[in-house]
């Protein structure tokens, strides 16, 4: 799959945006996140949209969820631990933080922080939460056939966690049902052939209350 336009059209979205991290008069940024079901290809676009963006000259910094989602079951939790940990200390200028959760020893881990950049990448089942879309300068949708998903998911985790994935897809599922987040998406790209999608004055929309349901 070729990414580059995809990443060249999400930078494109997100610089048409104002910068909704931080303030005028101090350190400032932009927020884009980049969501879809488990082995669509976030992690690849957002690869691809910090080269993009390193190479325009901007300061990137990438935060994967998989990294702050306490475990399979997590996923409930991980939005609003993303709002009150990374994007709300974001919005009032100052750098966030987490705890990084290692999927080995099942525990969380050392603290990361986020530096407030230019472009700050959240990427992940769930980065685009509907609790912080007033935030988000993009929200890009990835997406793929759940067979492929599947293969891809295990091939990277390995098939002794094959249970383990079944059981995550219905909670994938049921989030973005419940977050709308294709329906939200400023792009959505096939994480086969790489085609972008730019639905018409979606990016244009109003965001934050006025976008929930």
């Amino acid at each position: 799959m070729s990414r580059p336009a995809a990443a060249d059209v999400l930078l494109e979205v997100a610089l048409a945006t104002p910068r909704r991290l931080g303030s005028a008069g101090g350190r400032s940024g932009r927020l884009v996140a980049i969501d879809g079901p488990a082995g669509s290809g976030k992690t690849t676009l957002a690869a691809a949209l910090a080269g993009v963006a390193h190479d325009a000259g901007l300061g990137v910094t990438v935060v994967a969820t998989d990294d702050v989602l306490q475990g399979w079951d997590g996923l409930d939790e991980l939005g609003p631990r993303l709002r009150t940990e990374v994007v709300d200390p974001l919005r009032a200028g100052r750098d966030g933080a987490y705890r990084r959760y290692d999927w080995h020893a099942r525990r969380a881990a050392e603290t990361v922080v986020v530096p407030l950049v230019d472009l700050v990448v959240l990427e992940g089942v769930g980065s685009g939460h509907l609790g912080y879309d007033d935030a988000l300068s993009a929200l890009a949708w990835v997406e793929a056939p759940p067979d492929l998903r599947r293969a891809r998911g295990l091939a990277r985790d390995g098939e002794e966690l094959a249970a383990s994935w079944d059981a995550f897809v219905p909670d994938e599922d049921a989030l973005h049902e419940r977050e709308r987040t294709r329906e939200r998406a400023d792009l959505i790209v096939d994480g086969v052939s790489g085609a972008v999608q730019v639905p018409d004055g979606v990016a244009r929309r109003p965001r934050g209350p006025r976008s929930a349901p």
